[in-house]
C-alpha cells in the first residue's frame, strides 16, 4: 500500500532534485512553460491491433474527427500511430505505416493540430515530417543520429525513449534488479548527448512505461514498477529536459473500470512532477490535473 510516509521518504531522500527546472522550448509555434504548466498529449491509433479500443481509428477521416475531438477535450499535441506495439500485433511494414499515417498528418495540421508520430523508422519518420508533424515519438534506438538530424532539420522535437532493445516491438526483459531510475539516467544522458551534438534543442525523455517486456507479465510486478518511476519522475529531470509519460491501464487491477486507469496514474504522474502526458483519455486526464492545480 502506498502511504504518505513513502512519498516523505523519497522527498527527503532526493530533495536536491525536487526543485529542478527544465528546458522550455516551441513546437510548431506554440510555447511550452513546462515549469509551471504541464501538457497533455492525446493519442490516436491506426492499427487495428491496437487493444483501447476508443483510440483505434481505421480510415483517415475517423483519425481526422478523433483528433479535433481530443484536442478539443485539451491536447495539446495528438499522437498518431500506425503499428500496435503488441507483443503479438502484426508489424505493419513502413509503406504500410506511411500510408496510414500520412493523410491524418495533412487532415490533423490543416485543422491547425499540433501533431506527433509514432515511430522508429527513419523513411517513414522522414515523410511524416515532411507532412507537417512537428514531435518524433521515437521507439527504437538505432542510428540516433539520424532520426536527431531529420527532427532538426524540420525544426522538431523529438520523445526520446527509453527502449532496452532494437525498437519497441523488440524488446527482451529489463534490468530491476538495480535502481531503475540510475539505468534510465544513464540511457537518456547517452541519448541527449549525441542530439546537443547535432544541434537538436526539443527533446523530451519517456521512461517508456508501456512497454511489453517479458519480466514485466506478472500485474502487480509491472504496476509496481510504473508506480516507482512515476513518483521517481523529478530524479529524471535533473537533466535538464522535460519528461513524457505514456500512462498504463492496469486491467488487470480495474477491470470494467479500466478506463479510469490512466487518470489513477496522471495522479502518481502528476506528484513526480511529469511534464507532458500521454493519454488515451484526455478529458478525464486534464479533469484530473486540474483538479490538482486547485490545491
Amino acid at each position: 500500500m502506498l502511504k504518505l510516509e513513502d512519498l516523505a521518504s523519497l522527498c527527503e531522500g532526493h530533495r536536491d532534485a525536487l526543485k529542478t527546472r527544465v528546458t522550455e522550448f516551441e513546437i510548431g509555434g506554440k510555447a511550452f512553460a513546462f515549469n509551471t504548466q504541464p501538457a497533455i498529449m492525446g493519442v490516436i491509433n491506426l492499427s487495428p491491433d491496437s487493444w483501447y479500443r476508443e483510440s483505434v481509428c481505421l480510415t483517415a477521416e475517423q483519425a481526422i474527427r478523433r483528433g479535433k475531438v481530443l484536442h478539443a477535450q485539451g491536447s495539446d499535441i495528438v499522437d498518431v500511430g500506425a503499428e500496435s506495439t503488441l507483443a503479438h500485433a502484426a508489424r505493419a511494414e513502413k509503406t504500410l505505416q506511411s500510408s496510414r499515417l500520412l493523410p491524418v498528418i495533412e487532415g490533423l495540421c490543416a485543422a491547425g493540430i499540433l501533431v506527433s508520430v509514432e515511430t522508429y523508422d527513419t523513411a517513414v519518420t522522414s515523410q511524416c515530417l515532411s507532412a507537417g508533424a512537428k514531435i518524433l515519438n521515437w521507439t527504437g534506438t538505432e542510428e540516433p543520429e539520424r532520426f536527431f538530424e531529420l527532427a532538426a532539420k524540420h525544426d522538431a522535437a523529438v520523445i526520446i525513449c527509453f527502449v532496452q532493445g532494437r525498437n519497441v516491438r523488440e524488446v527482451g526483459e529489463l534490468d530491476l534488479s538495480r535502481d531503475p531510475v540510475a539505468s534510465m539516467e544513464s540511457y537518456f544522458e547517452r541519448q541527449t548527448k549525441i542530439a546537443e551534438k547535432i544541434g537538436l534543442k526539443k527533446i523530451f525523455i519517456d521512461p517508456g512505461l508501456g512497454f511489453y517486456y517479458r519480466n514485466l507479465q506478472d500485474s502487480a510486478t509491472r504496476v509496481q514498477h510504473q508506480m516507482k518511476i512515476f513518483l521517481n519522475t523529478f530524479r529524471l529531470r535533473k537533466l535538464g529536459y522535460p519528461v513524457c509519460h505514456a500512462l498504463p491501464h492496469a486491467f488487470e487491477y480495474f477491470g470494467e473500470e479500466v478506463r479510469c486507469a490512466e487518470p489513477f496514474f496522471a495522479v502518481l504522474a502528476a506528484l513526480g512532477k511529469t511534464d507532458l502526458f500521454r493519454t488515451h483519455e484526455v478529458s478525464r486526464v486534464k479533469a484530473v490535473l486540474d483538479t490538482m492545480r486547485v490545491y
